[in-house]
């Protein structure tokens, strides 16, 4: 078994977030990075922020609970124009720009994410999705003709509905999927410069996670808020067949840098 994965080609996915798609200069760098990253590579972005300023010049209140967006009807226009066209558009067309071919996807497109509607406990979330599944023969065909997949946080049910999704959420689940055909890194960018030990410390970077470390860390407390969903989300991206997870930021992508968490089983 092992031997079958080492043999397998590697393709990297990448997410990145809404303050880099904010900053034009922060996104210009990022792309150009990753334009040079060798490879089969895969792109994710989201674009909350954007879709915030675009829905208040529109006079739609972004409703948001523990930090999660209420997707309703109206919400949902603005996150389609936003997410699916004005930032998935641009990103497409400033990599044609760096000779990457690159194309815009939603999990519509090749009916590639499938997702249900999260259902109503606490709260109803609205239009929101749970990744269920990932066609991921059908991102490969994208793949082995040589394009580069560049997915918005948007999935679908399968019925015409379209679904607000964490884009995190697509990251790890469109890599568990591709892992049953290659070895699969995911690289997760955001401002910090990793997993910090002590948060107001940008450089203690903790450079090396596994289960063991991972326990440890959770039971000093180093560990907690916003940074527990994404790394469990982490290891059960890594249980589904991930190889391993890299967080840090957009620097991690070049071989310069080796300054930031590498999380493995």
């Amino acid at each position: 078994m092992t031997m079958n994965k080492n043999m397998k080609e590697k393709l990297s996915i990448v997410k990145i977030g809404g303050n880099i798609i904010e900053d034009a200069n922060a996104l210009n760098a990022f792309l150009k990075l990753f334009s040079k990253l060798e490879g089969k590579k895969i792109l994710v972005h989201g674009g909350g922020k954007r879709a915030t300023s675009i829905a208040s010049k529109l006079g739609i209140e972004s409703k948001m609970v523990n930090g999660r967006r209420i997707t309703d009807a109206e919400t949902l226009e603005v996150i389609t124009m936003v997410y699916g066209g004005l930032v998935n558009k641009n990103v497409v067309a400033k990599l044609q720009a760096l000779n990457s071919n690159a194309i815009g996807l939603t999990g519509a497109d090749a009916n590639s994410i499938t997702s249900i509607k999260r259902p109503v406990k606490d709260i109803d979330f609205g239009f929101v999705g749970d990744v269920k599944h990932v066609a991921h023969n059908a991102v490969n065909k994208l793949i082995q003709a040589n394009f580069t997949p560049v997915f918005c946080a948007i999935t679908h049910d399968g019925n015409g509905q379209l679904l607000n999704t964490n884009a995190d959420t697509i990251t790890s689940q469109v890599a568990v999927g591709m892992s049953a055909l290659y070895d699969t890194s995911i690289y997760y960018c955001f401002e910090l410069n990793g997993v910090l030990e002590d948060i107001n410390d940008k450089n203690s970077v903790i450079k090396q996670i596994d289960t063991n470390i991972y326990k440890n860390l959770l039971d000093k407390g180093i560990i907690a808020d916003g940074m527990l969903p994404k790394l469990e989300n982490c290891f059960d991206a890594l249980k589904g067949g991930v190889t391993n997870i890299h967080m840090g930021n957009t620097s991690m992508l070049t071989q310069e840098n080796d300054n930031f968490t590498t999380i493995t089983l």
